[in-house]
Parts: structure tokens; C-alpha cells; sequence
């Protein structure tokens, strides 16, 4: 009894000491000789936002096929799915009029599926709330006829930002919903920014049932803009809100989801995929959302054939498209998957920036969530600490099923929101080291996946009565 425990803890010890050299191996690679900041260059500067339906969005998928093909994996494919297709049309124009005749231009964009403002443009009294409840409670004797300025700023406290923004994303998504109901003539939303600045930030909306004609439009003012209005409002309260946008909605376009793959060599039914979403805001060029997710999956790929890993399972990349204003190509893939019978163990989603990684969150039982916490020591080399039980990704979420691991890259949130749907959203601000670190730990964790494999669920047993 005591020879076997000696052996299996010799085992452990040489095999978590070939893990050890193939991560180096892996984090080498990347920081070397790695692609992912040059295909960024090129999504970002040569093609640019990348708006679902547009023809940007197109060359990015002719590009990033391209590039798979060119990695030689054993295949590459389009994967056709109908999108959603909105233009913001010409800039967007917005001024605050005071009683005394003085006016300020201010900083404002449509949201995304938001309808335009009749010719000459809309200008109206304010109504400043900070949630539905209290819109609710003013009601449509006050709200009628009048612009709604939803004015709740993301909680700074908040150590997460990514908590911070959800905790106010719904007046944005929902608030033109809201408002309509009480007869709103538009909606002006302070943008999810936790900075002061004059950078208006986009990002989907929806009407929800609200019929065509009694939609308003809808859109967001920059934090520095936001405080101004409020504080104008508080010296003025029949001050006037003026703005014009020409956004429009066309019918829904062919688009496309980009996938690659490694064909397993032992288990070739059992799929892991990586991925980020293809698609992004057309304000700025989409570096960090989420060009930085696409180039680090598909680096991902060339890292396993660059350090010499055949893996076990089929290792797929994934680009989807339209996950800003649908998912439609995650639920497209997820139901084709379906479709075919395909058994997908493992799923890895990067779509929160190009910044420091710092771990993943994983969708999972607890069975695999304590395997996977005994490769944290591995990480600890590279300052990747943070192991938690949460969430995964939006584009992933559809796989979501009994014995699927689903995980999200975590890199350092905190400037984040800074460049989140906006102009600011550009190449310059991702730095070509921690894009490189973010695509090497993620392939670390698929080769560990790869290499164990997940912990299985007992099977149910069925009795028959």
C-alpha cells in the first residue's frame, strides 16, 4: 500500500512537471513569436468596425478565414447565419437649450436598434430618473411628451466592474421600453462609463412589444455631458433638450461564423472550442470588444501546432457573429451542434478586453470546478490567480448542458469600461503584451482540458415501472 502511494505520487509529480514545461513552452511562444497583435493590426486599422450586416463585418470574415487556412488546420469553414442590420447613418446632434435663451452642444450616439428622430429632430423638456421605479411613480402625467434622462451612474465601490455595469445596463437595454409606456417623446441614457469624459458609449437596446409607430428614440450622453444636464436641471428645471439622429433598420443580411480545426486524435467526438465574437460597435474600431477575444482564440490554435500538441479532443475556434445586437450567431451554432449530434466538453470565451489576464471564471459542477483548482499552481508563475465558479461568456452560454465545462477569460477589468462601445475602442489602446499573455493563458487551460479531459457526471439510471 505504501509502494503504490509512493508511485502515484512520484506520477503526479513528473506529470505536473511535463504541464510545467509545456506551459513555458506555450508562454514563451506567444511572447516571442506570437500573431495574435498582428491580425489585431489588421481587423482594427485595415478593416475597422464591424457593425452585423455591414460590409466591414464581411472582410473581417474573409480575413480572419484567410488566416486559419493559412495555420493549415485540418479544416476551415464559413457557417452561414442571418443578422440584424442597423446604420447609425450621419453623426449624431444634441444641445441643451435654457430658459434664458443659452444653449451647450453636448456629446450624445443612438443606441444600437434605435429608431431616428423625425426630420428637424426632437426637442422637449426633461425628465431626470435614476430607475424604472421611480419613472413608475412620476407616471404619465409628467412623463408625456417629455425627453427621460435615465441618470444612473455605474456603482464605483464596486470592485467588478463588470458588476458595476450590470447593475445599470437595463436603463439602457429596457429604458426606451419604459418610457414609451407613458408616452415619452425619447429616452437619453448616461453612458456605462465609470470615467468622467466627453466619450458617448453605444450598445444594443430593445422595444420590447412596443409597436412600431409608438417607438422613441433612444440614445446615450457622455458621463462629463450627464453630470452637466443634471446639475443644469437642478437650476433649471424647464430647460429644453434638443437632438437629431438618422439611424436606420434594414431588413436582416447574410453574415457568417468563422471556425477552424485541430481533428482529435483519440477522442476526435469530443469537442473543445475557443472563441470571441467578430462583430463590434462601428464608433470606434472594436480593438478591445472584441477583436482582442478573436485574434487570442485564434492564436489559441496556431500555439498547439507551433509547440508541437496534437491534442486529443477536436480543438475548434470559433468567430461569431453578432453578439452585440443578437446573438445570433452563437445560437446559430449551438443549434446546428445540436443538430448534428456534436458533443462539446469544454467551452472557452474571451470577450472582456485585451487587458492583463487574471484567471477565468468557469460555468461547471463542483466535481470539475475541483479539478481544475488543482492546476492553479501551474498558473501561479504567470500571476493567474483568480479561479472562480460564475459566469462564462454570452457566445458560449448556448452549450450550456450536463457534462460541459463553459469558462471565461478574466483579464484586469478596471479601465475597461473606459473604451467599452465607444470611439475610444481603438488599436492604440491594447497593449501587445498582455493580448499575448491573455492568448497564451487560455491556450494553457485548453491544453489541460485537453490532456484530462473533464470530470463526467454519473449517468441517471432509468427505472422502469
Amino acid at each position: 500500500m505504501v509502494a503504490f502511494c509512493l508511485t502515484a505520487e512520484i506520477n503526479a509529480q513528473q506529470t505536473n512537471a511535463s504541464d510545467s514545461t509545456m506551459l513555458r513552452k506555450i508562454y514563451s511562444e506567444a511572447l516571442t513569436n506570437g500573431k495574435s497583435y498582428s491580425w489585431l493590426d489588421h481587423l482594427s486599422n485595415k478593416i475597422g468596425g464591424r457593425l452585423s450586416g455591414s460590409s466591414n463585418a464581411q472582410k473581417a470574415v474573409e480575413y480572419t478565414k484567410a488566416q486559419l487556412e493559412e495555420l493549415g488546420l485540418d479544416k476551415v469553414w464559413l457557417q452561414p447565419v442571418m443578422v440584424p442590420k442597423w446604420t447609425r447613418g450621419t453623426p449624431e446632434y444634441a444641445y441643451v437649450s435654457t430658459s434664458t435663451g443659452g444653449t451647450k452642444n453636448v456629446n450624445i450616439c443612438a443606441l444600437g436598434g434605435s429608431i431616428a428622430t423625425k426630420k428637424g429632430g426632437l426637442k422637449a423638456r426633461v425628465v431626470e430618473v435614476s430607475s424604472f421605479e421611480e419613472l413608475e411613480e412620476l407616471g404619465e402625467e409628467i412623463i408625456k411628451g417629455k425627453i427621460v434622462f435615465y441618470n444612473r451612474p455605474m456603482q464605483a465601490d464596486l470592485i467588478s466592474t463588470f458588476s458595476a455595469y450590470g447593475g445599470c445596463v437595463n436603463q439602457r437595454y429596457s429604458g426606451a421600453q419604459e418610457a414609451a409606456k407613458y408616452g415619452a417623446a425619447g429616452v437619453i441614457v448616461r453612458s456605462m462609463n465609470l470615467r468622467l469624459d466627453d466619450l458617448p458609449h453605444t450598445g444594443s437596446m430593445s422595444y420590447g412589444n412596443i409597436k412600431p409607430k409608438d417607438r422613441i428614440p433612444a440614445a446615450a450622453i457622455s458621463t462629463n455631458d450627464a453630470e452637466y444636464l443634471s446639475s443644469a436641471l437642478a437650476l433649471d428645471p424647464s430647460l429644453e433638450f434638443y437632438y437629431t439622429m438618422s439611424c436606420q433598420q434594414f431588413p436582416d443580411a447574410q453574415s457568417y461564423n468563422v471556425i477552424g480545426e485541430i481533428t482529435g486524435s483519440e477522442f476526435p467526438n469530443e469537442i473543445i472550442i475557443v472563441g470571441g465574437h467578430l462583430d463590434s460597435w462601428d464608433l470606434g474600431d472594436g480593438a478591445h470588444d472584441d477583436g482582442a477575444g478573436v485574434v487570442q482564440s485564434m492564436e489559441v490554435l496556431r500555439l498547439f501546432k507551433e509547440s508541437g500538441i496534437q491534442p486529443k479532443r477536436t480543438l475548434r475556434v470559433v468567430l461569431f457573429m453578432n453578439e452585440e445586437n443578437g446573438l445570433r450567431g452563437a445560437r446559430k451554432y449551438a443549434q446546428v451542434a445540436q443538430q448534428k449530434n456534436e458533443r462539446h466538453v469544454f467551452a472557452l470565451e474571451s470577450d472582456a478586453g485585451g487587458f492583463t489576464p487574471r484567471g477565468f471564471s468557469f460555468d461547471c459542477d463542483k466535481d470539475n470546478f475541483v479539478q481544475i483548482q488543482s492546476w492553479k499552481p501551474l498558473f501561479k508563475p504567470y500571476l493567474i490567480h483568480y479561479f472562480e465558479q460564475g459566469g462564462s461568456g454570452a457566445d458560449v452560454g448556448p452549450l450550456k448542458g450536463e457534462n460541459v465545462v463553459l469558462a471565461g477569460l478574466r483579464p484586469d477589468s478596471q479601465r475597461y469600461f473606459d473604451h467599452h462601445h465607444a470611439a475610444n475602442d481603438t488599436f492604440e489602446h491594447v497593449n501587445k503584451r498582455e493580448l499575448e499573455l491573455g492568448a497564451a493563458t487560455m491556450t494553457s487551460l485548453v491544453y489541460l482540458m485537453d490532456t484530462y479531459g473533464i470530470v463526467k457526471s454519473p449517468q441517471k439510471t432509468k427505472i422502469k415501472g
